[in-house]
């Protein structure tokens, strides 16, 4: 059997905002960058996150599954956890979700979820370090490289295997808005639909704990 003859995996795009890491994912799919995946499902976190439209505007199937409408956290793992089955996921892709997942999706999707992380990971991640607060610390330090990370999801904060990374220059008069935006442009939108497609052709696997590409 060959490439082409395989089906599609489903790809589930998670979001939580304006979804331009999800923008950077449709356009990879209409390019044909993205190789033996397509994304059928978004779900959002948020009922007016930006990324929705983004979603429908391109003929996308939705679910919004509010944290607020749920009183229990396990009620709200619960609601995903029947999304993704529904779904029929075969990949999960974190493109700026902001809800930590809990360890029953994560274990029943083993390596199958993703993440991208504004920084080179282990710099600058963890528990508390999302959005310009990356970029912020990163600036503080004074490293003269960040960039992105996109890597599975375990149960640990940033800290599944690494499927790939790409460094970004940082420049003397940066500020943690402009870092951001100059990462999100010349890695995370690149390497994001990268790993997916390679995801989506059977061509990562896992030796030690590691990542690796065939």
């Amino acid at each position: 059997m060959n490439m082409s003859d395989k089906p599609l995996k489903n790809i589930i795009v998670m979001v939580s905002g304006g979804g331009t890491n999800l923008q950077a994912l449709i356009d990879a799919e209409k390019d044909g960058r993205i190789k033996g995946g397509k994304i059928t499902c978004v779900i959002s976190s948020k009922p007016d996150a930006y990324a929705l439209v983004r979603a429908q505007e391109n003929g996308i199937p939705t679910r919004v599954i509010s944290r607020k409408s749920f009183a229990k956290f396990e009620d709200y793992t619960d609601a995903i956890h029947e999304a993704l089955y529904e779904e029929y996921a075969d990949l999960i892709v974190l493109a700026g979700f902001m809800t930590i997942l809990d360890e029953k999706i994560i274990k029943a999707y083993p390596y199958k979820i993703i993440n991208v992380h504004p920084a080179l990971i282990p710099s600058f991640c963890g528990k508390g370090y999302y959005g310009l607060k990356v970029h912020e610390e990163a600036l503080k330090y004074g490293v003269k490289v960040s960039g992105a990370t996109v890597h599975f999801v375990n149960e640990e904060a940033d800290a599944g295997a690494i499927i790939l990374q790409k460094p970004v220059e940082v420049r003397n008069d940066d500020t943690p808005e402009i870092l951001q935006r100059r990462i999100m442009r010349e890695a995370e939108w690149k390497i994001l639909p990268e790993a997916v497609s390679l995801f989506c052709q059977d061509r990562i696997y896992i030796e030690n704990g590691k990542a690796y590409i065939r």
